[in-house]
């Protein structure tokens, strides 16, 4: 069931609890932490299917930041000093290219401050019955935000139960107004039921992956949900994302029949002749006994 390295969790339809790997611990979760970034946006300032929102006016000191963190070799996406961001333009740069740059910006617009926002973080995670996870920053670059995989899978729920972010992560790309076509770091997205969440990856968290895919399980529509962390190897990513294709399989069994997706859903114009890149990365997570049970009853507090 479980990768060979690091550690996973997931809960699918019809299920009360959190099933986890047996070495859950408190580890850095790199770029997943934007998905209580954008939860927290979203829950404070909501929007509706086709809404962009209010409009976010970047400033030369956000051109300054992001010339820093280019400097740091962090992912970030090009802006100018005047651009205005919709909201729904803001999230799809966090969410789909995985810019530290934006998550910086939605928290202080959000909170006024970054310190601030990241107190809200650490709230919200307290409300959620994440006792494991400690945040230090909204984009999750500094290896001191740390969480499990079992307490990722709680906000992910929550966060996939906003029609908003659940569109935009399973968008293959957006168009933003100084950077342009962005694409969606998920390349497993459209690929084995597969609609989502956020990828991640550092140094010190190795490769990390939460999803969402929908399979047919017993001849009923299942939603797994699920998160993994730590996965090694020379490109993270396209590790984690192995891992966490190879766990769908199991858990949905490799005959069963797959249940379409979801209905298709909108997506941002591409530039003639651009369409973004895929690739299906191989398998090669073996199996590893054990599984803990966590309940999942305080996340709907």
């Amino acid at each position: 069931m479980w990768p060979a390295y690091g550690q996973a969790a997931f809960i699918r339809t019809g299920q009360s609890e959190i099933q986890a790997s047996p070495n859950q611990h408190a580890a850095p979760i790199a770029s997943v932490a934007k998905v209580m970034t954008a939860y927290l946006v979203l829950r404070d300032h909501p929007l509706r299917l086709g809404e962009g929102g209010p409009t976010i006016t970047l400033t030369d000191a956000d051109v300054a930041d992001t010339d820093r963190r280019r400097g740091r070799e962090e992912s970030v996406v090009p802006i100018a000093a005047g651009e205005r961001l919709t909201e729904r333009q803001a999230l799809q740069a966090l969410l789909l290219p995985s810019a530290n740059n934006i998550a910086a910006v939605l928290a202080r617009w959000d909170a006024g401050s970054v310190d601030r926002f990241v107190g809200r973080m650490n709230a919200a995670a307290r409300a959620l019955g994440m006792t494991h996870t400690r945040y230090t920053d909204p984009s999750g670059y500094d290896d001191a935000t740390v969480s499990t995989a079992a307490d990722q899978v709680r906000v992910v729920i929550r966060a996939m139960r906003l029609p908003v972010f659940a569109n935009i992560v399973a968008s293959p790309s957006a168009v933003l107004p100084v950077a342009g076509i962005v694409h969606n770091t998920n390349t497993l997205l459209g690929h084995n039921g597969f609609v989502g969440v956020k990828t991640g990856s550092l140094d010190a968290a190795g490769g990390c992956f939460a999803f969402q895919a929908i399979h047919g399980i017993d001849d009923k529509r299942t939603t797994i949900t699920g998160v993994v962390l730590g996965q090694p190897g020379h490109d993270q990513i396209a590790a984690a994302l192995a891992a966490a294709n190879a766990m769908v399989e199991r858990i949905a069994g490799r005959t069963r029949h797959q249940v379409p997706a979801l209905p298709e859903l909108p997506q941002p114009p591409l530039a003639p002749g651009t369409a973004p890149r895929r690739h299906r990365p191989r398998l090669h997570a073996p199996r590893r006994p054990g599984v803990e049970a966590i309940s999942t009853r305080r996340e709907e507090a």
